[in-house]
C-alpha cells in the first residue's frame, strides 16, 4: 500500500492529485506545521532524513522530492497514463516542466515568501526600518521581476498549448501546479496573465483535484 506522509499546505497535495487521477489505492498520514516556524515537525526525520514532505513509502521503497515522486508513480503504475510517449517533443516538455517546477519556478517565490516575513516580521525598533529596506530593495531589484519574468514565459508557454506537455493534460500540469497556486497566493499572479487563470480554474475543476482536497484537508495556498 501507498503510504503519503502528508504536511498540510505543502507540495504533498499535488502527490494526493496524482494518486486520485491514476486511481491507486493510498494511506496518509497527516503532519501538521509549527503554527510559529510553519516548518514540518519532526517526526518526518524518522521517514526521511531530512525531515521534509512530500514522501511516500511503497512498501520498503522511499520517495521523496516531488519530481522524483512523479516519476515513481508514473513508471510503476502510470500504464502510460499522464505522460507523452518517449521520444516524442511533448516528452521532452514533459521532462523538463516537470523539473522547471521545483528546479526554477519556486526559487524566486520562495525568496519572496522570506523576504516578506523579514519586511514584516518582528523586530527591535531600530533594526526594523533597515531590515525593512534591504527587503524592499532586494525584492524590487531582483525578486519581482524574476517571477514577473518567469510569469510571462508561462503565459506565452500556454497560449501555444493548453497544457504544459501539449494537447493533453499530464503529470506535468500536476507538478506546475503548486508554483502557480503559490504565485496566485503571494507572487502577482492575477487575472492579467489570462492562461495561467484558466489552467488554475481548469485544473481546480478536474474530479481527482477536488477528491484529492477532500482527502488531504485545507489547503491554504487556495485563498
Amino acid at each position: 500500500m501507498i503510504v503519503v506522509h502528508h504536511l498540510n499546505n505543502s507540495r504533498s497535495q499535488r502527490v494526493l492529485w496524482l494518486l486520485e487521477e491514476l486511481g491507486l489505492e493510498y494511506e496518509i498520514v497527516r503532519y501538521q506545521r509549527d503554527p510559529k516556524t510553519m516548518l514540518a515537525p519532526p517526526e518526518l526525520l524518522a521517514v526521511h532524513p531530512l525531515g521534509k514532505s512530500p514522501v511516500i513509502s511503497d512498501g520498503e521503497i522511499v520517495v521523496a522530492e516531488s519530481g522524483a515522486i512523479v516519476e515513481y508513480l508514473i513508471d510503476t503504475y502510470g500504464n502510460g497514463r499522464l505522460v507523452p510517449p518517449a521520444g516524442t517533443a511533448e516528452r521532452r516538455q514533459w521532462t523538463y516542466f516537470l523539473h522547471y517546477a521545483e528546479g526554477s519556478a519556486m526559487a524566486p517565490l520562495l525568496m519572496k515568501l522570506i523576504f516578506d516575513r523579514v519586511e514584516n516580521g518582528p523586530a527591535p525598533f531600530f533594526v526594523k526600518p533597515i531590515a525593512r529596506g534591504i527587503a524592499q530593495k532586494v525584492k524590487g531589484s531582483y525578486i519581482l521581476p524574476q517571477i514577473a519574468r518567469h510569469l510571462d514565459y508561462l503565459e506565452a508557454e500556454l497560449n501555444k498549448t493548453p497544457w504544459f506537455a501539449g494537447a493533453e493534460f499530464s503529470a506535468a500540469d500536476i507538478q506546475m501546479s503548486f508554483p502557480l497556486e503559490a504565485a496566485f497566493a503571494r507572487g502577482g499572479l492575477d487575472e492579467n496573465r489570462p492562461n495561467l487563470s484558466a489552467f488554475l480554474k481548469r485544473i481546480h475543476s478536474r474530479p481527482a483535484f477536488q477528491r484529492a482536497l477532500e482527502r488531504g484537508g485545507p489547503y491554504e495556498l487556495l485563498k
